[in-house]
């Protein structure tokens, strides 16, 4: 047995062969990874048929054919960034029209030359049984100098690929990142194409990365484990194609995408053990109870969902993480443009006339445009599921007209209440918002002489005119223990939901079965003017607003308030870690400690003092970053609170940004 394993290299060409591969397994580990990470596979394609016209005229040319190939396979990769950019095509659209063209002026050099010296079969398929000393040199060298870069480049390559947003406010220069991946890109390909060729060093390029995800979570173990399924594939290969006498580069690259599939079969099975145990023993009982008749076809489903059920919507896609889109409007004309803050890209919505109020719910915004609402859909979305996060994009897109305008805006999931200003309030399907259709859920209906409605997953939890609290849902509508009078605003947080009321504040929290109310007061020596809004982190239960001279803080879950002194406060926001942002009519932006009231930090952000006429500037934030429109001078300043409110970046628009909301986080 032992004989039957070893005996193959003792042959010399079989030997090199085998360190040829071991080596660019290793080399497409690396890179390999971040291809797979960045979900960039067609690009990877394109650049490895895109070095036929690189290879041919090098050919023709005398010089190196790895340095031709090298030369077409950036070529092709500036190519689709340059098109991406300065065109309305979509990413995959310019691959693939540059795909076509790079081969076809391939296939022109070839056929134009009579004397064409390159074996066009072993480029395609490659021949690893014919690698030379120098090729093992290229290789060791080319997996040197990618283990280098990949090493000093690590942090900028994680931040790129993970939040593009994150590299450029942390100085990281996703601009040189992303290029200096593709460079490794193609000299992985151009390295490795003579052991198994351009058609299929994708096969070690992509499937040891993807089968070694399965098992390790951090980078640099998927690069170590990817390594060994990639020499793993080489070997088993070598020893296939030398008994079998099939292609040595075509079995390898086989056997990789064969580990793979084995590999996530083993991890669905880990993962799933009892499901496949009671699968396999419904099966076994099925078949040993089975008449003969033929089985009822699976119920077939209508739309697309993740791993565990949550529903993804048709032109949707689920995202690694969490997007951040500002909806844009400009309250004179009623432009409006979805900013796209990672790609720092604006997308026209449409113009809707003179807009008095913007609102927002995370996904959609809702321009109260005279007596109705105009309903934005940014196309980025975050959906709650308990334990977790689902993170979605779309397109941009005016989606709906709601028949009533819009003063305060509560949502779940699956619900959406609107409130009028004169205190009629409505429910939406929130789903089919997605899709263009304005529904009311099915058996809720919103009690009569309601002052204030919030979602709370499935259910309404309103507050009366003379205060009191109702919760509703399919089974009708119930009363709570507790009262609200004079309610001002309604928030939801991830949690509970939570109103404000002459005397203070009340929250609502609980399970399916009982809700509970539990009121916060004003503190006794608090000033009679109270906050009539209050501002928050999605889904944070710490709460900001400015009233009487003051920023008032609540703490919903700890029942607190905090007062700070700040008599020319324009907007303010907290992120609930125990620092509140305020901006100031003179312009500038401080934090302050709640815990100790000391200002910890202070920068001019506007070039001159805020007008107190007109739509004022608001302070959205999510978990790392602080918004701030400046309407004057058509730009959104992007803030890192945590870093001293250093001005991470200044995003130029092409809408006048007198209102913002920030939706997808």
């Amino acid at each position: 047995m032992t004989s039957w394993l070893a005996d193959p290299f003792q042959a010399d060409m079989v030997l090199r062969a085998l360190a040829a591969g071991v080596l660019a397994g290793c080399l497409c580990s690396l890179v390999g990874c971040w291809v797979v990470l960045r979900r960039s596979v067609f690009l990877g394609e394109a650049m490895t048929h895109g070095m036929l016209p690189g290879v041919a005229i090098a050919a023709l040319l005398g010089t190196s054919l790895m340095l031709g190939g090298l030369v077409a396979a950036l070529v092709m990769a500036v190519g689709v960034a340059a098109i991406g950019r300065s065109s309305k095509l979509s990413s995959d659209t310019s691959i693939g029209l540059l795909l076509v063209g790079m081969l076809a002026l391939g296939v022109i050099v070839v056929s134009r030359s009579q004397s064409f010296a390159v074996d066009l079969t072993g480029f395609l398929f490659g021949d690893v049984f014919a690698v030379r000393t120098t090729d093992l040199v290229v290789l060791a060298v080319a997996l040197l100098l990618t283990l280098g870069a990949v090493i000093i480049g690590h942090r900028a390559f994680v931040a790129v690929t993970f939040d593009p947003r994150k590299a450029a406010t942390l100085g990281l220069r996703p601009q040189w990142a992303i290029p200096a991946l593709t460079v490794l890109m193609a000299v992985a390909m151009v390295a490795s194409f003579h052991v198994v060729g351009t058609l299929l060093v994708l096969g070690l390029l992509v499937a040891p990365p993807a089968a070694a995800l399965a098992w390790a979570k951090s980078i640099p173990k998927v690069m170590a484990l990817s390594a060994i399924l990639g020499c793993v594939s080489v070997y088993v290969g070598l020893l296939i194609s030398w008994y079998a006498g099939t292609a040595g580069g075509a079995t390898i690259a086989g056997v990789a995408v064969l580990m793979f599939f084995a590999s996530t079969l083993l991890a669905a099975l880990r993962t799933n053990r009892r499901r496949v145990a009671v699968l396999a023993a419904s099966a076994a009982v099925v078949a040993g109870c089975s008449s003969g008749d033929p089985a009822a076809a699976p119920t077939e489903t209508s739309r697309a969902s993740t791993g565990d059920g949550v529903a993804v919507e048709d032109g949707a896609r689920e995202s690694d993480g969490p997007l951040t889109r500002l909806v844009l409007v400009d309250p004179a004309t009623g432009d409006t443009s979805v900013y796209d803050a990672v790609d720092e890209t604006e997308t026209a919505i449409g113009s809707y006339g003179p807009v008095t109020g913007l609102d927002g719910d995370g996904r959609f915004a809702y321009l109260r445009t005279g007596e109705r609402t105009t309903v934005v859909d940014a196309g980025a979305w975050t959906f709650d599921h308990g334990d977790h996060y689902h993170y979605f994009a779309g397109t941009p897109a005016d989606v709906a007209t709601l028949d009533l305008p819009a003063a305060s805006v509560g949502s779940s999931n699956s619900m959406v209440a609107v409130a009028s200003p004169t205190g009629a309030v409505e429910v939406f399907d929130r789903e089919k918002l997605g899709s263009k259709t304005v529904e009311a859920p099915a058996g809720l209906t919103v009690p009569s002489e309601t002052a204030a409605a919030v979602p709370y997953g499935s259910r309404l939890v309103t507050v009366s005119a003379d205060g009191r609290i109702h919760v509703t849902g399919e089974a009708g509508t119930t009363d709570l223990a507790g009262e609200c009078t004079g309610v001002s605003w309604a928030i939801p947080t991830r949690r509970a939901v939570v109103f404000g009321c002459e005397t203070g504040t009340v929250r609502v929290t609980g399970g399916e079965n009982a809700l509970t109310v539990t009121p916060a007061p004003y503190p006794a020596d608090a000033p009679e003017q109270r906050p009539t809004a209050m501002e928050h982190r999605d889904r944070a239960d710490v709460f900001a607003g400015i009233g009487g001279g003051n920023v008032w803080v609540l703490d919903s879950r700890q029942r607190s308030w905090t007062l700070l002194p700040a008599a020319d406060a324009v907007a303010t926001n907290t992120k609930g870690d125990g620092t509140v942002l305020i901006l100031h009519r003179d312009g500038t932006l401080s934090a302050v400690d709640t815990k100790t009231r000391a200002e910890t930090a202070r920068i001019p952000l506007f070039p001159g003092p805020i007008p107190a006429d007109g739509p004022q500037p608001v302070v959205d934030l999510d978990s790392d970053r602080a918004y701030i429109n400046n309407a004057d001078a058509k730009e959104i300043y992007e803030i890192d609170y945590a870093d001293g409110l250093r001005i991470a970046r200044t995003l130029s628009t092409e809408v006048t940004p007198g209102l913002m909301v920030e939706s997808g986080r």
